[in-house]
């Protein structure tokens, strides 16, 4: 495998997990972040291909949580 490759992506997000646990939705997530709901889903339903650093610290700090709360590898190489 590749890093291109669609089957090398073995990382997930637990936005899901991590917004129903403090009762929140993808538009009060938005809100407090300052992007999309649509981008917002688009990590939340596993099809995003890349996040930016500055994305990830927002939503951590939005959910206080860490990265690792947020992202997974699922699987095995």
């Amino acid at each position: 495998m590749t890093v291109g490759d669609d089957a090398a992506h073995r990382v997930h997000a637990r936005l899901d997990v991590l917004l129903a646990e403090r009762g929140m939705t993808l538009v009060d997530l938005s809100e407090k972040v300052g992007l999309s709901v649509v981008n917002l889903s688009v990590l939340k339903n596993d099809r995003a291909k890349a996040i930016r650093f500055s994305t990830l610290t927002a939503i951590c700090d939005a959910l206080d949580c860490t990265v690792g709360d947020l992202l997974e590898i699922r699987g095995g190489p």
